[in-house]
């Protein structure tokens, strides 16, 4: 070419990544999906084919437009070089090159026959990335998916790839209509925003369920056993009713096994397809199943390969026999039990395999149980791994093997136990078991997710027995990560008051001794109820401290050793119940009077605990035991001996149906000391007492001996003693007894997914128990206050200053100067105030059971725990305190 020619070679259209055509605030970038943008116009027309000579020389290489790359960094993405021979091919390869960087919204090459030119359009620099219209999901779910963040060049793909990325998230949740679109806000020095505009939608429910091919059972049968649900009223509150694919293979698996165990051995799913409706709000679900034959179980046999496994002795333990419906689940139990037969001989990785025999012609099932032969395992080294807080040695030390014992699958159950029942990880932890360096060698890998075990709790509540309430407390069960538990907590509320600091120890040394304490102060007031009022009867303060030390005698017993010592102070109101100086026994009552005072209490004890629980925090099965006693005598001014003993079953039942039984029952015996002629050895406060809320359907301390007191309606012609219960003369006071017993049996009920999520556990029970043996009281009867000549009732009058009581003479009147008595008793001298008859009768005191049914909600509430009763007493006797209703709000129970 002897002429100059200036030519440009522009972008491809599928090429350009130019996003703006002008200069808008917020220009929409893509829905779902970010479309191509519409071809720019070319600056210059695109050269004429025979513009270009077919191969030139490369003269210069010219970059302009660049602002914060340099210009060597833009050459070094092109094969271009000066010196080098291209043609048109060359410059639309060097086009693609920029493309591929990613670093350019526009960009073109301008050739002057040899001398190029290129000229960039660099993308924007992301100064924020904002998230709107996220209501469901919280940004700290989002945000780790977005791949785009601030000072990242931006870049069209990687918009495309966060909007997928999003609208995925929104998927899992079963938001299928989600959309997000992104939008781009631009500011000065080639920032931009990216917001993404997201619309969350509905969430996608499944309308409905059907089942083709099924006769032998119902769809509602089958439909229990899928974990999806249909939307409806029953399913309010469950989160199963959301769409889900993996579910619905989850379900595919469930119904297939409700097959098996049934003995349709041949039963297959053929198809399961989700049809979203047009409005993408709702799935219609259709499976299409093939039932089979039903088969029973054939020949069922074993052999074993290894010497320790007698297969006589097994095949007699097979819970198979010949001739019954055969049951998948049941074999896959038996592999298991097996497996964990040969674990507990060291064979961590025996060999179980069942061969089955179909034989369609009689529909029989034969089973062989093969046990390989395998190697005695040894435990080569133990792994612990994602604990942060917890030190090791704390998992550790409740491994039930070490490095270099035997394996033993009892062993490895009971060590995932012990570290549930410790409640520092998340629930149901299993130890894995890995093939060690050598086929006799085995890793048990523990793999924990650490939770919170801090406590800091400040809530304000209303109680059926506590009335307003307020505590504040601070608790950590894995102080610096050792185990260590710290505690301090303060209560108050219009009965009851109280503060305490605790430290315990588990491992001493780090030997397997506990050893404990905690210093205390309770004030109580108690009260009996005079109907609907309720009154303080006697305030009782304890100051005191307690140390305790506990050993491990055995895997499964533990020895428990305490003192305390208490100091005392049981005061009553004197403006109520004393006469001068002196307790009122009238007004009080006797037993009460003998109760007040300082005393010193120095008490020795001991628990022998025996607990095999699966997880002691929530158990579904096992059993425990303890009995405990406490000595009273080693100093103060107290002296008895009270022994209790306690025990408590669980039950699984399947389907997370929980049986729980328990039984307690103790005895105070007192020695030294002789007691006053009208009152217990046991003194009240140290006394056991029965009722709400050990004992639902009545009312605390509902249960047992006690006096009430009544009012006499004073008529001289018929006195008579008003025991109505809305008579608000009647005073209730609850004596308690030396001893008690308790029973319970309650079944926990499971709830679907959504309710669980909310924290609700409910519970149907049974409650028996009774409180008794106490000295009777000396009573004051309305015999006291009769004239024995006529029968009349009396009224007693005391003298205000002295103290002294006498009974009232009769009435007289005076008409005419003649003087006659009126029958009536009420007159009292000079100096002395009346005081009205009353009767107090004593009731309760047998080891006769009262009985309640019932049903009650634990819920785990956003303002604390929260548990709900409604008992009914089936069984009780003269003089008990009944109540139906009861909760509590805002306290532990």
């Amino acid at each position: 070419m002897n002429s100059v020619a200036s030519h440009k070679f522009s972008a491809r259209t599928q090429l350009s990544v130019a996003l703006l055509a002008g200069t808008m605030l917020a220009t929409p970038l893509m829905a779902q999906e970010v479309a191509p943008p519409p071809v720019p116009a070319p600056t210059v027309p695109a050269p004429a084919p025979e513009a270009v000579p077919t191969a030139t020389t490369v003269q210069s290489i010219t970059v302009v437009g660049n602002q914060r790359l340099e210009a060597q960094t833009i050459l070094s993405y092109l094969r271009l070089r000066v010196g080098q021979q291209y043609d048109r091919a060359v410059l639309d390869q060097a086009l693609k090159d920029l493309a591929a960087t990613e670093l350019f919204k526009d960009f073109q090459i301008t050739d002057n026959n040899g001398a190029l030119t290129i000229q960039v359009t660099e993308n924007p620099v992301i100064n924020r990335v904002i998230l709107e219209g996220n209501k469901r999901l919280k940004e700290d779910k989002i945000r780790p998916e977005i791949k785009l963040a601030p000072r990242q060049i931006f870049t069209r793909s990687k918009v495309r790839a966060d909007v997928a990325r999003i609208i995925e998230l929104y998927k899992r949740q079963g938001r299928f209509a989600a959309t997000v679109e992104p939008k781009m806000v631009s500011l000065d020095q080639n920032r931009v925003d990216v917001v993404f505009e997201i619309n969350e939608g509905p969430k996608s429910k499944v309308r409905q369920i059907n089942i083709i091919g099924n006769e032998k059972f119902s769809d509602g049968d089958l439909k229990d056993e899928m974990a999806t649900k249909e939307t409806g009223l029953l399913t309010i509150l469950s989160s199963n009713t959301s769409y889900d694919p993996d579910r619905l293979a989850y379900d595919q698996q469930k119904v297939r096994l409700f097959y098996l165990t049934n003995g349709y051995a041949d039963f297959r799913v053929i198809s399961a397809v989700a049809e979203l409706t047009s409005n993408k709000q709702d799935f219609i679900i259709t499976y299409v199943v093939e039932e089979g034959e039903r088969y029973k179980f054939g020949d069922v046999d074993v052999q074993s390969e290894i010497r320790d496994f007698q297969p006589e002795m097994l095949k007699k333990l097979l819970p198979m026999k010949t001739g019954d419906w055969y049951d998948a689940k049941l074999v896959e139990d038996t592999v298991e039990s097996l497996s964990e037969t040969a674990g507990l001989f060291g064979y961590a990785f025996a060999d179980i395999n069942p061969e089955f025999r179909r034989n369609p012609d009689d529909r029989t099932m034969a089973i062989t149980f093969n046990v390989g032969e395998s190697p005695r395992t040894y435990v080569e080294r133990i792994d612990v791994n994602g604990n942060t807080l917890t030190h090791d040695k704390v998992v550790r030390r409740e491994f039930r093997l070490n490095e270099g014992d035997a394996f033993n699958s009892f062993g490895v159950k009971r060590t995932e136990n012990r570290i549930n029942s410790l409640g520092y990880f998340q629930e149901n932890l299993e130890i894995e078991r890995k093939e060690g360096s050598a086929p006799d060698r085995i890793i048990l890998e523990t793999n924990v997710e650490e939770k919170p075990t801090g406590e800091l709790s400040l809530s304000a509540g209303f109680s059926s027995i506590e009335n307003f309430l307020l505590q504040a407390s601070i608790r950590q069960r894995n102080f610096r990560g050792l185990g260590q538990q710290l505690q301090a907590s303060v209560n108050y509320s219009s009965y009851s008051k109280s503060i305490e600091l605790g430290f315990t120890e588990p491992y001493l040394f780090d030997r397997n001794i506990s050893i404990g304490g905690s210093v205390y102060r309770r004030d109580l007031n108690s009260f009996n109820f005079i109907d609907n009022d309720r009154r303080t009867t006697f305030e009782q303060v304890t100051t005191g401290a307690q140390v305790n030390v506990g050993v491990p005698l055995t895997e499964f017993m533990s020895f428990f050793g305490r003192y305390s010592i208490n100091f005392d102070d049981v005061t009553l109101d004197r403006s109520i119940y004393y006469f001068g100086d002196e307790c009122d026994p009238l007004v009080a009552g006797r037993y009460l009077c003998d109760a007040i005072g300082n005393r010193t209490t120095s008490l020795l004890g001991y628990t022998l605990a025996y607990d095999d629980r699966d997880n002691r925090i929530r158990p579904t099965r096992g059993q425990s035991l303890s009995l405990s006693q406490d000595f009273a005598g080693l100093g103060g001014s107290v002296k008895y001996v009270r022994t209790r003993l306690a025990g408590t079953k669980h039950f699984n039942l399947g389907s997370r149906f929980i049986l729980n039984i328990s039984a307690e029952g103790g005895y105070i015996y007192p020695f030294g000391g002789r007691p006053t002629p009208t009152s217990d050895k046991v003194r009240l406060t140290d006394r056991f007492f029965l009722g709400e809320p050990q004992m639902r359907g009545f009312d605390i301390r509902g249960i047992g001996p006690r006096v009430i007191r009544y009012a006499a309606t004073y008529d001289p012609l018929n006195p008579v003693i008003d025991t109505s219960n809305d008579n608000r003369g009647q005073i209730d006071d609850a004596l308690g007894g030396r001893a008690y017993y308790q029973g319970r049996v309650e079944l926990d009920i499971p709830l679907g997914t959504g309710a669980k999520e909310l924290g609700l556990r409910p519970s149907i029970f049974l409650d028996v128990g009774s409180v008794f043996s106490v000295k009777r009281p000396t009573l004051t009867t309305l015999d006291d206050f009769r004239d024995p000549a006529d029968g009349f009732t009396k009224f007693l009058c005391r003298n205000a200053t002295t103290g002294v009581s006498q009974f009232a003479t009769e009435t007289t009147t005076t008409t005419d100067g003649v003087t006659t008595g009126t029958g009536q008793y009420t007159t009292c001298p000079t100096g002395f105030s009346s005081l009205a008859p009353f009767e107090e009768r004593f009731f309760g005191d047998t080891w006769m059971p009262r009985v309640s049914i019932g049903a009650g909600v634990n819920w785990n509430s956003p303002f604390g725990p929260f548990r709900i009763d409604f008992a009914y007493a089936l069984r009780k006797e003269e003089g008990d305190d009944t109540k139906r209703f009861s909760f509590n709000v805002g306290t532990q129970f």
